[in-house]
This record gives structure tokens, C-alpha cells and sequence, in this order.
């Protein structure tokens, strides 16, 4: 499973790439505009830290399927053919969605909520779909069991099309769909972090560091030795 920061800060983008192994990052209008700075120039410095061949994954505005194209090609035009165009899973995405498959510009299908939403944006030319885990449970239902389902349906009709799950609230969810093999998932840095925090983590550590030191002296490590 791949995993991609879902943030723009690209202080906190640099400090998870440092620790962790990271294929990407996603962007959304609301994550942009929490920075307060314009599209361009975050986008374009985290495009140059992450370089030309990680994951970048960036939503198109516009509401209508000639203002997605356009979105889209400009996307493309500034931070590179390995951008991957977020276009929204309604009627006037699946349009544009076609339009922009026809041209070789790799789509990401957002906004879903439900399998026939994947569905319909895989047979339009998707590469990825992403439901929102997190905001579906919000809903009522089971955003876990829906992206499996969309894995299914996926696997099960042999298309190209795969999984990005996002909207992760906590680590249990990543790990119930890394278990189930789903290509993709964004996460929130914070949500990464809590994969591996854990106080029996650090409470073991402590022991083996306490344990060693008291073998040799305080402050020892192996490379003292």
C-alpha cells in the first residue's frame, strides 16, 4: 500500500518524509487555504522537495467539465506530467474526466462517498479513487467496509483503477485497509505518527537502553563499545 502525506505545510511534509517511508503527497482546496498562501507557490515548493517522480496529487476548482479541463491542463502545465488531477465524482467530473483520460493526464476521482461513484470515475479514466473514510462513518455508515467494497468491485471487474483512501481519523483504519491490500491511503501527519505511538513502544526502549547502559556506563551506545 502506498502511503501519501495529506497535507500542505511543507515544514510538516519535510519532517514526516525525514522519519518515514512516503510516496506522495495530496492537496485539497481546504488544506491550501489553511496555509493562507497562494496555490502556486505551495504547490510548487512541495513539488520540488518531493521531486518529479513522487505523487502529487491537486483538485481542480471549477464546478463545470470545461473549467475542470482547464484546471487540469494548467495543473498539469505547471507541476508536471506525474500530477495526478483531483476531479470530483458528479456528472460534470465524469465528463471532464473522459475528456482529460482522452489526453493522457492522470486523474484522481474525489469527493466519493459510495461504490458506484468509484465505478462510474473508474470507467471514465480514473487512475485512483478516493473515498473520504472518516467523513462516510460521520455519516452513519461504514467508510472502512465502503472502500473495501470499492477494492472489490475494482478487483472483480479487472479495471485499472485503484483505491486512495483518505480521511483518516485514526491508525486502526489505515491498518484495516493495508490488510486488505487497497493500493493507496492519505494521511494526515498527525494520523501517521500514531501508527507506531504507543507507550509499550517507548516502555521497551527504555529498557534496552537502561538494561545496556547499566551493562557498560550512562550515555553508551554500540558505537561507544
Amino acid at each position: 500500500m502506498k502511503l501519501l502525506i495529506d497535507h500542505a505545510d511543507i515544514e510538516k511534509i519535510k519532517r514526516i518524509y525525514d522519519y518515514y517511508p512516503i510516496d506522495g503527497v495530496t492537496t485539497n482546496p481546504t488544506i491550501l487555504a489553511a496555509g493562507g498562501r497562494q496555490p502556486y507557490d505551495v504547490l510548487t515548493e512541495i513539488r520540488k522537495f518531493i521531486g518529479d517522480d513522487a505523487d502529487l496529487h491537486v483538485q481542480a476548482v471549477a464546478l463545470d467539465a470545461e473549467g475542470m479541463i482547464k484546471d487540469a491542463r494548467k495543473i498539469v502545465e505547471v507541476l508536471g506530467k506525474n500530477t495526478y488531477v483531483k476531479i470530483p465524482s458528479v456528472p460534470e467530473g465524469f465528463k471532464a474526466m473522459k475528456a482529460l483520460h482522452a489526453e493522457g493526464i492522470r486523474l484522481t476521482a474525489t469527493a466519493i462517498y459510495t461504490p458506484m461513484q468509484a465505478y462510474l470515475a473508474a470507467k471514465s479514466g480514473a487512475s485512483y479513487a478516493a473515498p473520504y473514510i472518516n467523513r462516510i462513518d460521520n455519516m452513519g455508515f461504514d467508510g472502512v467496509q465502503v472502500a473495501k467494497d470499492i477494492h472489490d468491485i475494482f478487483k472483480n471487474n479487472g479495471m485499472e483503477a485503484g483505491l486512495l483512501a483518505a480521511s483518516f481519523k485514526n491508525s486502526q483504519q489505515v491498518l484495516e485497509l493495508a490488510k486488505y491490500g487497497v493500493l493507496a491511503a492519505t494521511v494526515a501527519p498527525d494520523v501517521i505518527d500514531g501508527l507506531v505511538k504507543n507507550t509499550a513502544i517507548t516502555s521497551a526502549i527504555d529498557v534496552f537502553v537502561k538494561d545496556f547502559e547499566g551493562l557498560t556506563a550512562p550515555g553508551k551506545t554500540m558505537s561507544d563499545c
